[in-house]
C-alpha cells in the first residue's frame, strides 16, 4: 500500500528511511508548538487553544501535502508570520485577533486562487537559474542563523547588532558539543546522523540542565479550541474597515506575498540542494504542494491561528533522505499526537539537540552557491542580495524580493528587457508594492 501511494522505489527511499526523515523534521520544528502560542497569545488568545490550533493546522497541512504532492515538507503557522500577525496587524495597526484571523483567511484564498491557476508555474518558471541557486543558499545561512539564535551561540545587542553569545555553558556549549558529534557522524557518512545526532545532544544535555522532563503529561480534547475555533466567521470580520482601507490592504498583500514566496523558495531552494527538481529546475508536483499550503493557511485561520507555511526545517528530514510524502505523514501524525498527550514529551527535545541539525544543513545548502557564476556582476549582485538578505532580514521572502528587484532593474538598465521573463516583471512590482505600502501602513 506504502508503496502504491507513495512509489519509494521510484524516489529510491524505503520506509524506514522516510520514518526516520520524518522523526527528524518533527523534531527539528517541534518548538513552533510552544513558541506559536507564545507569540499569539499576547494579542489575547487563548495559549492552549493557540497549541492545539497550532499542531492541527500542521497535521493537516503536512498531510496535505504528503497525499496531493507526494514530497517530504511540513507545513506548520510560520515564525516572522505570526511576529506580523501579533505585532504589527495586532498590535501596531489596532486590529482584534479574531480580525487578523480574518485578514490571513482572505490572504490565503488569494494565494489559493494563484495556486490553482497558471499563474502558479509561470511563476515558479519565471524564476532564474542562477537565482534559484542563490534562493537556497540564502536559506543555507537563515536556518543556520536560527539554529544559532535558538541556543544563543549567536546573539543581539542592546544596539540591535549580532555578536558572538556565551558559548561556555549552558545551551550554547551542549549545542556546539551536538554540533561536533553531528559533523563527525556525517563525515563518517553514518545513515541517519542528523537524527542520532539530535538523541545524543539531547542525552549530553541532561547533566548540563538544558535537556528537561516534564513533570506529568497533559491530555487535551477538542474542546480546548473553543475560545479560537471558529472565530473567524463570528467575530473576524466585524469592523475590518475600521482602520482604513490602505492598512487592510497592507496587511493582506504581506501576510499572502510572504507566504507565497516563503513557500516557493523553501520548495525550490531545499529540493535543489537535495537534486529533487527535474531537468527544468522545477519540483515534480511542487504545484501541488502551493495548493496544499493555501488550503491549510485558509483552515489554520478557522482553527484559530496564524499564517501555516512550508517549514524549512523540512531540509532536516529531506537530508536524512526523505523523498515522498511518506515523510511528511510521520511528521503529520507526530503533529495530531502533539495536539492531544505528546506536545510535553515533544518538548523534551530542546532548541540545543536541534541547533546542530539545522548548522549542518545550511553548510550542505550553501554549497549551492557554487552553481552561480560570480565574475558575471548582472547575476552576481543579485545572487548576493538573494543570499544575504534571507539571514539579515531574517525572512525568506525579503531574500526573494531582493533578488528579484535588483535582476530586473540591473537587466533593464542594461537594455536587456528580452531576458526577463514577464512574470519577474510582475512578481518585482508585487514586491515594491509590498514594500511601499508596509511603509505607509
Amino acid at each position: 500500500m506504502l508503496e502504491k501511494l507513495f512509489k519509494l522505489k521510484e524516489h529510491n527511499t524505503t520506509v524506514k528511511t522516510e520514518i526516520i526523515a520524518g522523526i527528524t523534521t518533527f523534531f527539528a520544528m517541534a518548538y513552533i508548538i510552544f513558541v506559536n502560542p507564545n507569540f499569539l497569545s499576547q494579542t489575547g488568545m487563548d495559549f492552549n487553544a493557540v497549541m492545539m490550533a497550532t499542531c492541527l493546522a500542521a497535521a493537516l497541512g503536512t498531510l496535505l501535502t504528503a497525499f496531493m504532492a507526494n514530497v517530504p515538507f511540513a507545513q506548520a503557522p510560520g515564525m516572522g508570520l505570526n511576529a506580523f500577525f501579533t505585532y504589527s496587524v495586532c498590535m501596531g495597526m489596532g486590529y482584534t485577533w479574531q480580525n487578523a484571523l480574518a485578514i490571513v483567511m482572505l490572504s490565503g484564498l488569494i494565494f489559493f486562487a494563484v495556486s490553482v491557476s497558471p499563474l502558479r508555474s509561470k511563476i515558479i518558471a519565471a524564476i532564474p537559474a542562477s537565482l534559484k541557486s542563490a534562493i537556497s543558499a540564502g536559506i543555507g545561512l537563515f536556518i543556520a542563523l536560527i539554529g544559532m539564535f535558538n541556543v544563543g551561540i549567536v546573539r543581539t545587542t542592546p544596539a540591535g547588532l549580532v555578536e558572538l553569545g556565551g558559548i561556555t555553558g549552558g545551551a550554547a556549549l551542549v549545542a556546539l558539543i551536538g554540533l561536533i558529534i553531528t559533523a563527525v557522524l556525517m563525515a563518517y557518512k553514518v545513515k541517519g546522523a542528523l537524527f542520532i545526532g539530535i538523541i545524543a545532544t539531547t542525552i549530553v544535555g541532561i547533566p548540563f540542565g538544558v535537556t528537561t522532563f516534564p513533570d506529568k503529561i497533559a491530555f487535551h480534547g477538542f474542546n480546548t479550541l473553543a475560545p479560537v475555533f471558529g472565530k473567524v466567521f463570528t467575530e473576524g470580520f466585524n469592523g475590518l474597515m475600521a482602520h482604513g482601507f490602505l492598512a487592510l490592504i497592507t496587511a493582506i498583500v504581506t501576510f499572502a506575498i510572504c507566504d507565497c514566496f516563503d513557500t516557493v523558495g523553501t520548495l525550490i531552494g531545499t529540493a535543489k540542494a537535495a537534486g529533487m527538481l527535474d531537468k527544468d529546475g522545477n519540483l515534480p508536483k511542487g504545484d501541488k504542494a502551493l495548493i496544499a499550503d493555501s488550503i491549510a493557511t485558509v483552515c489554520g485561520a478557522v482553527l484559530g491561528t496564524s499564517t501555516v507555511t512550508t517549514f524549512v526545517e523540512s531540509s532536516t528530514g529531506i537530508s536524512e533522505g526523505g523523498r515522498t510524502g511518506l515523510t511528511s505523514v510521520v511528521i503529520g501524525i507526530l503533529f495530531i499526537l502533539a495536539a492531544f498527550f505528546f506536545g510535553p514529551i515533544a518538548g523534551i527535545i530542546p532548541s540545543a539537540a536541534t541547533a546542530p541539525a539545522l548548522i549542518i544543513v545550511g553548510v550542505l545548502m550553501l554549497g549551492n552557491a557554487a552553481d552561480i557564476n560570480w565574475k558575471d556582476i548582472e547575476v552576481a549582485i543579485p545572487c548576493f542580495l538573494t543570499i544575504a538578505m534571507m539571514p539579515f532580514a531574517y525572512s525568506i521572502s525579503d531574500g526573494i524580493g531582493f533578488g528579484f528587484i535588483s535582476y530586473t532593474l540591473i537587466k533593464v538598465a542594461r537594455g536587456k528587457f528580452k531576458e526577463v521573463p514577464i512574470f519577474l516583471y510582475v512578481i518585482s512590482v508585487l514586491f515594491i508594492l509590498k514594500y511601499v505600502l508596509s511603509n505607509l501602513g
